[in-house]
């Protein structure tokens, strides 16, 4: 773990790496072309097959509006985050933190990786189902598969961005193809499917509809919109971005309307097999199966699984990518990438594996359509401060948002907060009439207050503060580096000696640092045997053990101190009793040592664990310079 520098670019490692100055119009789309893609896997992710089958399956064609809407919420939204990337050069979580508190930006970070971890969790059950879907792969199985597929983005991240984007593009062909055949297969009336355009609400279908709002309008992929965009190598002249926001917008479109299209085919596909044979479907399973049965064809549950394990893997990339993101934007903490996507998983899998083991097939069902309404629930907590940002003229200048952009908005953040709203009064309400206890419910209400009261500071503090700037952070690199040397005089210098050949090593470099500052040398030894550890020294530092090699280590000491003192410096044998680690941290906190030179064994892994470390727990306890000779 390390934490990110103070002008730390978002994405780093692949920052401005696409060139996009090419004297032909097409080469300058092309190279804009790409992040929107990465983006749009998050809206056709597994979550959203859950919702859209259920929507399609319980209500026919009468919630294809939904999808709709859902989609033209998504364009707005990606489109101003894509906007504030590119105009102000920071992502949404690295925006965040220059606004609020440390305290709410800490807040907010929670909710997201919350978020992610929904976004995780029907990525995992996704692949899962279509490890089984396809090759008969039990589901628990499935779920140690998806722990090492895992590293697949660590691979491909290595190609660069670009190839990235190829394969992402890749993966969404699949998914259409799938979903090409198998809409060619259902013939279904698309006259109907034309009427679901016109806005109802069927009886029952809230939770469904706002299923389907946080499966499409994913939260996550607001920060990661406005990270992507920033691999672009764009001047920072204002025509330069005006065309880098038109060509963004262009891909927007192409990409989430492709996304679009997928949703609104697994709700027609529904609509059209299962629906019009009086069927719910409530297990993805259960649709694959009930495909061939209905179609008459084999080939219709193997698009369908194919389809499903595309966009299993689609999404795990982009949701790794979201992650790194949020952690380094808001909290400027930087994981090795295959920590943080283990951890991500292991978060995700824990939940998974559970309600597998307990419910099986039907319980990954319902899991999936809590993971969207989970997402559904942090999506203002990310739309408010985008809006909030993009409208304001002194973060964006000229590119702030018109009257007309702030109005759908604002009505795209009323009509997802009332939503949510409503769902979680409907939730409670169930839940009290349901017999929960009391004290359960209370927590529940104050937890909902609670959220509720900070969503409510995220929107007013724009508004009774006004429209506010930010402030440049402290730069970064060479001049800050210079800017922090203080020059500290050395007045006592602690050589660790372990009898053995790397002493002379160890004296050698101690002692030269100990005559060139003037510094008084003392040279330790930790006597680590058996006894040593079981009694080791008192309070004030007498000795409890005085043992053969005790009396060696003791002769050692001195007849090194004996002879340093010929050279002139001040020296001193120190003999320590226990382990190694806890007592030199203890003798350099307690004796204002200014440096600790020490050895390095050499050995790794098993020698660590057979023999024990010292360097590293020691360095990460004391507050001085380290010399590893």
């Amino acid at each position: 773990m390390s934490t990110v520098q103070p002008d730390g670019k978002s994405l780093g490692e692949v920052h401005g790496s696409v060139q996009t100055r090419d004297p032909k119009l097409w080469k300058r789309i092309f190279a804009f072309l790409g992040p929107a893609y990465l983006v749009s896997v998050g809206y056709m992710d597994p979550g959203n097959w859950a919702t859209d089958l259920e929507g399609g399956s319980r209500f026919g064609y009468a919630l294809i509006w939904v999808v709709l809407m859902s989609n033209m919420m998504a364009v707005l939204l990606q489109t101003l985050a894509a906007r504030l990337g590119i105009v102000t050069g920071k992502d949404l979580a690295q925006a965040c933190r220059a606004e609020y508190s440390r305290a709410a930006s800490f807040v907010l970070w929670l909710f997201c990786e919350v978020a992610i971890a929904a976004c995780d969790l029907a990525e995992v059950l996704g692949t899962i189902l279509g490890l089984n879907l396809l090759f008969g792969l039990p589901l628990l199985w499935g779920a140690a598969v998806t722990l090492f597929d895992t590293f697949l983005l660590l691979v491909i991240q290595r190609l660069g961005i670009r190839k990235m984007e190829a394969f992402i593009l890749s993966l969404i062909t699949v998914i259409a193809g799938g979903f090409i055949v198998n809409l060619f297969l259902a013939k279904p009336d698309w006259g109907a499917a034309a009427a679901g355009l016109v806005p109802s609400v069927p009886e029952g279908s809230v939770y469904i509809i706002l299923g389907i709002i946080g499966a499409t309008v994913m939260p996550h992929n607001l920060y990661l919109h406005s990270s992507l965009v920033q691999t672009r190598n764009v001047s920072r002249l204002a025509d330069a971005k005006a065309q880098a926001c038109r060509f963004n917008l262009l891909d927007s479109t192409i990409a989430l309307n492709a996304a679009f299209f997928v949703n609104a085919a697994i709700l027609v596909l529904a609509a059209a097999v299962f629906h019009r044979n009086g069927i719910v479907v409530t297990e993805i399973q259960q649709a694959d199966q009930m495909l061939a049965q209905l179609l008459g064809t084999q080939v219709a549950p193997i698009a369908f699984g194919l389809a499903l394990l595309a966009a299993g893997q689609s999404s795990t990339l982009t949701g790794t990518l979201a992650g790194q993101i949020v952690m380094e934007g808001f909290v400027k903490v930087r994981l090795r990438p295959y920590l943080r996507r283990l951890i991500t998983r292991c978060i995700a899998l824990l939940p998974a594996v559970v309600v597998i083991a307990l419910f099986g097939d039907a319980g990954t069902y319902r899991l999936l359509i809590l993971s969207q309404v989970i997402l559904s629930l942090q999506l203002p907590f990310a739309i408010v401060p985008l809006v909030h940002f993009t409208g304001d003229r002194l973060k964006m200048g000229s590119f702030a948002s018109r009257s007309w952009v702030k109005v759908l908005a604002w009505l795209t953040s009323a009509v997802i907060i009332g939503l949510n709203g409503k769902l979680v009064y409907d939730q409670i309400a169930d839940w009290s009439a349901g017999g929960a206890p009391f004290i359960v419910t209370a927590l529940i209400v104050l937890a909902a207050l609670a959220t509720g009261g900070f969503l409510l500071y995220l929107l007013v503090l724009p508004l009774v503060r006004g429209e506010k700037g930010w402030a440049e952070e402290t730069p970064g690199g060479a001049p800050a580096v210079i800017r922090e040397i203080e020059t500290r005089k050395v007045s006592h210098v602690a050589a660790a000696l372990g009898r053995d050949a790397g002493d002379p090593a160890i004296i050698s470099q101690a002692l030269s640092i100990a005559q060139r500052e003037g510094a008084m040398l003392s040279l330790v030894h930790v006597t680590d045997t058996a006894l040593a550890q079981v009694f080791g020294s008192g309070a004030g530092g007498e000795q409890h053990v005085y043992d053969e090699h005790t009396r060696e280590d003791e002769q050692y000491l001195t007849e090194i101190a004996e002879e340093i003192a010929t050279t002139g410096v001040a020296v001193e044998p120190v003999l320590l009793f226990g382990e190694s680690s806890p007592e030199l941290i203890k003798f350099a906190a307690g004796h204002n040592v200014d440096m600790l030179v020490m050895g390095s064994h050499g050995h790794r892994l098993l020698g660590d664990l057979l023999w024990g470390e010292t360097v590293e727990p020691v360095r990460h306890r004391v507050n001085i310079p380290i010399l590893v000779v």
